[in-house]
């Protein structure tokens, strides 16, 4: 049994903190992010990282730690002015006061903006700003700052404790993107357009990890969180999966930004639901 897990039915989640990896260069959608990082990317009225963290308020989560890296400056702006940019507001230019009127979000949010390099991988993120801001949490969340899902996020953490392990992932089961076909000698014998690949899955991106996950970080800029540190869990045993069939999506692309802007202007994107 890994320490710490004894404790789980009085753990209060607004307590856990999520770890954000905001860092990244976002070079498959360099069109968006030559002058912001990629979670600051909008779709819609507000940007990806805004509806990352409000997935994880919707399950009671409310500790934000973001990892920053590249343009993170641009982050530090959007939430030091988040009122003023959410609302309307009055500013009296003798004074310098600001007034701000009818606020239209009340978020309970504590949103700590941890610098953690311009060029370290994501490893070191992790165990950097955990070192400063993890506290006395015995469990964190971690997700990346571009991905968005209707996942039960309170029942994998949930799993996470009952599963004792030192690591949890959201596993997700995405249709392909691309026609599938199925050949026998030179004759195709099955022709699938874009098929449920029933039995596959990949990281979606949200962990959950108890805190002697650390050990095996660096802050070293070259500590890569998907290399050795995941694979040697996984090897360990000690790397557990929530498997979700609902949806999931990652803004990798100007397709991908394109068709989640049209979920969110449906007025019902599926991750709100």
């Amino acid at each position: 049994m890994v320490a710490g897990f004894g404790q789980h039915g009085r753990m209060n989640i607004a307590n856990i903190p999520v770890f954000i990896l905001c860092g990244g260069l976002g070079t498959r959608i360099k069109e968006e992010t030559e002058f912001r990082p990629k979670p600051m990317v909008p779709i819609g009225e507000h940007p990806v990282l805004w509806h990352v963290m409000q997935i994880y308020a919707r399950h009671g989560f409310r500790r934000f730690v973001l990892c920053l890296g590249f343009k993170a400056d641009v982050v530090k702006d959007y939430f030091s002015n988040f009122h003023l940019r959410n609302a309307d507001s009055t500013i009296n230019l003798k004074t310098n006061a600001v007034t701000v009127h009818e606020r239209r979000q009340e978020l309970d949010w504590e949103v700590t903006l941890a610098y953690t390099g311009e060029k370290n991988q994501t490893g070191s993120r992790i165990a950097q700003a955990a070192r400063k801001y993890l506290g006395s949490a015995e469990h964190f969340a971690m997700t990346y700052g571009d991905g968005v899902t209707d996942a039960d996020l309170k029942a994998e953490l949930a799993a996470h404790l009952a599963g004792q392990k030192l690591g949890t992932v959201l596993g997700v089961n995405p249709p392909s993107r691309f026609g599938e076909i199925k050949v026998e000698a030179s004759r195709v014998v099955e022709f699938a357009e874009k098929p449920d690949i029933e039995d596959h899955w990949i990281n979606g991106g949200y962990f959950f990890f108890h805190r002697d996950f650390l050990a095996r970080l660096s802050e070293a800029e070259d500590c890569v969180l998907e290399r050795d540190p995941l694979v040697q869990l996984a090897r360990d045993g000690q790397l557990g999966i929530f498997k979700h069939h609902g949806f999931w999506a990652s803004m990798d692309t100007q397709r991908d930004r394109d068709a989640l802007t049209q979920l969110v202007e449906s007025g019902n994107p599926p991750w709100f639901k």
